[in-house]
C-alpha cells in the first residue's frame, strides 16, 4: 500500500463509523415513533373505523368482485374467440399455400403444354409422313408409267391413222381393255 491509499481508508472508516451512529439513532427514533402511535390508537376510539363503513367498503369490495368477474368471463370469451379465430387464420394459411402450390404447378404444366403437344403431333405425323411419302413415290412412278403408256398409244394411233382408211370408232369394251391391258404389259 502506498502513502496515500492510507490516509483515504482512514478518512472511510471514519466516515463509516459516522454512518453507523446515525443508522442507531433512526432506528431508535423510529422504535420510540412506533411504540407512541400504538398507544395513540390503542387509547382513541375514534382511530378505529366505524363499523358502517366497513359494511359500505365490503359492499364495494364486492361490487368491484363482481365486475372483475364479468370483466375476466369477458376476458376468456374474447380469448376463445381469438383461439379460433387463430385457428381459422392457420387454416386459410394453409389453403392459401396449397393453393398457391397447385397454382405454380398448373402455370408450369401450361407452359409445358404447347411442348407435349407438339411432341405428340410429330410423334401422329411420323408414320402419316411415311406414307405420303409412300404414296408420292408410287405416284411418281404411276405418272411415270402414265405417260410412257399415253406415248405408246399416241404413237400407234398415229400409226394406225397413217393406214389412210378411216374406219368408225365403236367402243370396244373388251378389246379395249385388253389393248390398254397389253400396253401396260408391253
Amino acid at each position: 500500500m502506498s502513502q496515500t491509499d492510507i490516509p483515504n481508508i482512514q478518512a472511510l472508516s471514519q466516515e463509516v463509523s459516522q454512518l453507523r451512529q446515525e443508522l442507531q439513532l433512526r432506528d431508535q427514533l423510529v422504535q420510540q415513533l412506533s411504540q407512541e402511535l400504538f398507544r395513540l390508537v390503542k387509547g382513541n376510539a375514534n382511530f378505529m373505523p366505524q363499523r358502517s363503513e366497513s359494511e359500505r367498503d365490503l359492499s364495494q369490495l364486492q361490487a368491484l368482485r363482481e365486475q372483475l368477474q364479468a370483466v375476466e368471463q369477458q376476458v376468456t370469451f374474447y380469448q376463445e374467440q381469438i383461439a379460433t379465430r387463430d385457428g381459422e387464420i392457420y387454416q386459410l394459411r394453409q389453403s392459401v399455400q396449397e393453393l398457391t402450390d397447385r397454382s405454380r404447378m398448373l402455370e408450369q404444366v401450361v407452359q409445358e403444354l404447347p411442348q407435349i403437344y407438339r411432341r405428340k403431333f410429330e410423334e401422329r405425323m411420323t408414320p402419316i409422313r411415311e406414307k405420303v411419302a409412300i404414296l408420292q413415290r408410287e405416284n411418281r412412278k404411276l405418272q411415270a408409267e402414265l405417260q410412257s403408256v399415253s406415248y405408246r398409244l399416241a404413237l400407234k394411233t398415229r400409226h394406225s391413222s397413217h393406214s389412210g382408211i378411216d374406219l368408225p370408232n365403236f367402243p370396244r369394251p373388251t378389246t379395249g381393255q385388253g389393248n390398254v391391258s397389253a400396253v401396260q404389259n408391253a
